[in-house]
């Protein structure tokens, strides 16, 4: 169980916190947010579902957009786009 955070192309970057209880993938999603730059996109991965709201929650409060949800499994994919 390690966070990831990795460039996958130019202004796509991945952030994998699968394993991981609340608040940490909101904790990690937000610093990895601080990172980029603006209209650069986020794909977290996460299995923690109330994390779904959380996350969604503080995208809202940033001003950030969360432009895909997706649910495969226990699993849950973000797509977030930097405001």
């Amino acid at each position: 169980m390690a966070m990831t955070f990795a460039k996958k192309e130019d202004g796509v970057f991945a952030l994998d916190v699968t394993g991981y209880v609340c608040p940490h993938p909101q904790i990690y999603t937000k610093k990895a947010l601080e990172k980029l730059s603006p209209g650069n996109v986020l794909e977290v991965a996460f299995d923690n579902p109330s994390s779904a709201e959380s996350i969604a929650a503080m995208c809202d409060a940033n001003g950030n957009e969360v432009i895909d949800r997706l649910k495969e499994g226990g699993k849950f994919f973000f797509k977030i786009k930097k405001a």
